[in-house]
């Protein structure tokens, strides 16, 4: 987080409503999340404001999910949040704003998958739609890498790695690193540059009756490689589900992109492991929710290894 922090209060969101967006002004505004660029403020029953808070990235993100998701959106079969207005920056707040529609469900961090099956379906239904080719002139993410070559990021798998052994956050280092090793040993990919949500991890994922309901936060929508988002079926499912939803997916996956899917699951296991940490002892950006769905893929992944 780059701490670029702006006091947000629902004065201040029913403020930039009252300049804006005056037709919705007499809404009921509460906070409801904050995440790592956006806090999010329920507007009513079935809208929501999303305003950048935390860093210098954020209204790139949200000017992307205006120009993409309203185009994007008709064609998933999960709800995803659209947006309707595009707030403007103003001498009241001086970066843009999103007015989107609210997605009900509740997050996975706090509510697991327990309907194992319906759950790996409902993610493989909702990949095999967004990855299509993407249109020229989608942005990338620029220094991040998501959806590249898995082979850029041995350095910072590295790092995150040794950091976890540092802190004596898993207890066999050596298999952890058997599983990027093969991942970073499989062939890349070499289809068209589909679209990605690239950032697929427990809180940006809903549910509801102990199955996927929604799918949030497409600040980070990108194109690549779509072992990126398959490596979500390891950090959202539960044990012995990831052949259903391997199979589930359309077009059937060949072992290589499985790899890859494997070694960016790990990759993302450990961040997760780490974030979860510093939550449990309330350092900054940490997240407690995070520890648990992390710990468990861990656990699912190393198991693949004889």
């Amino acid at each position: 987080m780059d701490h670029v922090e702006v006091e947000i209060t629902a004065e201040l969101v029913r403020g930039l409503l009252r300049d804006q967006c005056p037709d919705l002004a007499d809404r009921p505004v509460r906070l409801v999340a904050r995440g790592w660029d956006n806090q999010m403020w329920r507007l009513g029953d079935d809208l929501a404001v999303r305003l950048p808070w935390a860093t210098v990235t954020a209204d790139m993100l949200l000017y992307k999910e205006y120009a993409w998701l309203p185009t994007l959106a008709p064609h998933l079969p999960l709800p995803v949040p659209v947006p309707q207005r595009l707030g403007e920056p103003s001498e009241r707040f001086p970066r843009p704003w999103l007015v989107t529609t609210w997605v009900p469900g509740t997050p996975a961090d706090l509510a697991p998958v327990t309907r194992a099956r319906d759950a790996a379906q409902s993610l493989a239904t909702f990949l095999t739609s967004l990855h299509q080719p993407a249109p020229d002139g989608l942005p990338t993410l620029s220094g991040s890498g998501r959806g590249g070559p898995l082979t850029n990021h041995t350095d910072r798998f590295a790092s995150g790695l040794a950091e976890v052994t540092e802190h004596g956050l898993i207890d066999d280092p050596d298999t952890v690193h058997a599983v990027w090793q093969d991942a970073v040993t499989a062939p890349g990919w070499s289809g068209p540059e589909l679209w990605l949500h690239t950032d697929l991890h427990p809180a940006n994922v809903l549910t509801a009756d102990g199955t996927i309901c929604g799918v949030i936060d497409f600040g980070d929508l990108c194109a690549g490689d779509p072992a990126y988002d398959l490596a979500a079926g390891w950090i959202l499912l539960p044990d012995d589900t990831i052949d259903h939803f391997y199979a589930a997916y359309q077009p059937s996956l060949d072992t290589s992109t499985m790899r890859r899917a494997r070694g960016w699951a790990i990759a993302r296991a450990l961040s997760g492991i780490l974030i979860g940490d510093a939550g449990d002892h309330s350092r900054p950006g940490g997240k407690p929710t995070w520890g648990p769905p992390a710990r468990a893929a861990l656990r699912r992944l190393i198991a693949t290894i004889d």
